[in-house]
C-alpha cells in the first residue's frame, strides 16, 4: 500500500472504531446513570439569577432538563482514551509495519492534547459529581467559578509549558503573513487561548447543538493537520470528532443525556491545544466562530447590565436569545451546525492556502 493509503487508514480506521466503541459503551453507562440518578439536583446559585430562572423556565421543561444525566461526556473521553490503548498496544500484539504505522500516539503530536483531555474531563467529572451528590458537603454548586478558572488555567500553563520547553515552540504563524516570535510572550497568550475557547463551553444548552458545532471544529482540524502532514495529529482530531459524533447520536432530541462539564471543559480546552500543535491558531476563531459569537454574547450581556441596566438579549447565551424569539430549537440546532460546518471549511481552507 502506498503512503497515503496507509495515512489515510490510519486516520479514518480509528475514528470509525471511536464512533462504534461509544454507540457500544454507552447502554452501559446510561444504565449506571440513570441508576444512580446522575443529574443536577439544583441549579448554581452564583449563575443563575431569579430573573434568568424565570425567563429560561419559559423555554425550557425543567422537570425533563433535571431528570437527565448530566455526565454523558463520559462517552466522548472514555471512547477516545479506549481506542488510543488500543492501537498503541496493537504493535505489540500483532508485531510488524502496519500495526506500528497504525499508531497514532507520539510525543511530538497527540500525548499532550490526549492528556489535556483526560485531565481536563476528570475534573469537569469531579465537578458534575459534586452538583450530583455534594448536597450533604453544602457543594450541589460544584466546583466555584473561581476554582474551576484556576484550573483550567492550571492547564493552560501545563500546556504552555510542554510546547515551550519540550516542543520549543516560540511563535504562532500568521495566515498569508508568516511566523510571528513570542518568546516568553508565548505562555500567556498560550493561556489566554485555551481560557477564551473554554469560554465557548456555554454553548452546551440545547440537545445536539455543542455536539456538533465541536466534531465540525476537530474534523477542520483534522483536514488542517493531514495538509501540515500532522498524520498522527489528524487521526487524534478524526477520533475526538468520532467520539463527540457517538456522543450526538444519543443527545439527538429527546436527549438521553448531556455533556455536563466533564464534556465541555475537555472538548474545549483540548481544540485549543490542538490548534497550536497545527500552528494554526489564529484560524481557530474562524473554525470555532460558533463557539465565539456564544461566548461574546454573554459577555455583552453581562456588561450592558452591569454599566448600562440594559439587556441586550432577552436571554444569554445567543442560542437562548433566538429560543426566547420563538424558534424552534430544532431549527437553531440545525442552523448551529450548518454554520459550523461552512466556518470548518472555510477556516481549512484559509489555513491550507496560507
Amino acid at each position: 500500500m502506498t503512503d497515503l493509503i496507509i495515512n489515510v487508514i490510519k486516520i479514518t480506521l480509528p475514528a470509525f472504531l471511536t464512533f462504534i466503541v461509544g454507540i457500544l459503551i454507552t447502554p452501559i453507562l446510561t444504565r449506571y446513570m440513570y441508576k444512580y440518578k446522575m443529574w443536577k439536583k439544583a441549579s448554581r446559585s452564583h449563575e443563575n439569577t431569579e430573573e434568568m430562572s424565570k425567563a429560561f423556565m419559559k423555554i425550557h421543561n425543567e422537570d425533563a432538563e433535571i431528570s437527565t444525566p448530566r455526565v454523558g461526556g463520559v462517552v466522548v473521553w472514555l471512547s477516545v482514551a479506549i481506542i488510543s490503548l488500543i492501537f498503541s498496544i496493537l504493535p505489540y500484539i500483532i508485531p510488524g509495519a502496519l500495526t506500528e504505522k497504525l499508531n497514532f500516539l507520539s510525543r511530538n503530536q497527540t500525548i499532550l492534547p490526549l492528556a489535556i483531555l483526560l485531565f481536563a474531563s476528570i475534573m469537569g467529572l469531579v465537578d458534575d459529581f459534586l452538583q450530583i451528590y455534594g448536597k450533604g458537603l453544602k457543594m450541589s454548586d460544584g466546583i466555584s467559578r473561581t476554582l474551576r478558572t484556576l484550573m483550567v488555567i492550571l492547564i493552560g500553563a501545563i500546556g504552555a509549558w510542554w510546547f515551550y520547553f519540550k516542543l520549543e515552540n516560540l511563535s504562532i504563524h500568521i495566515p498569508f503573513d508568516g511566523d510571528l516570535y513570542l518568546g516568553l510572550w508565548f505562555i500567556p497568550f498560550f493561556i489566554f487561548v485555551v481560557m477564551a475557547t473554554f469560554s465557548g463551553s456555554v454553548i452546551d444548552g440545547i440537545d445536539g447543538l455543542a455536539a456538533g458545532v465541536m466534531s465540525s471544529a476537530f474534523v477542520a482540524y483534522s483536514v488542517i493537520a493531514f495538509g501540515n502532514h500532522q498524520i498522527d495529529l489528524s487521526a487524534f482530531c478524526a477520533v475526538v470528532a468520532g467520539g463527540i459524533l457517538a456522543f450526538l447520536w444519543f443527545n439527538i432530541p429527546p436527549a438521553r443525556f448531556y455533556l455536563g462539564e466533564t464534556g465541555m471543559i475537555g472538548i474545549t480546552v483540548t481544540l485549543a491545544v490542538v490548534a497550536f500543535l497545527t500552528n494554526e491558531v489564529l484560524v481557530l476563531p474562524i473554525v470555532a466562530f460558533p463557539l465565539v459569537i456564544t461566548s461574546l454574547s454573554s459577555s455583552i450581556q453581562m456588561f450592558s447590565k452591569k454599566y448600562f441596566g440594559y439587556k441586550v438579549f432577552k436571554i444569554a447565551p445567543l442560542h437562548h436569545h433566538f429560543e426566547a424569539m420563538g424558534w424552534p430549537k430544532a431549527k437553531i440546532t440545525m442552523r448551529y451546525w450548518v454554520i459550523s460546518i461552512v466556518c470548518g471549511l472555510l477556516g481549512a481552507i484559509v489555513a491550507l492556502i496560507s
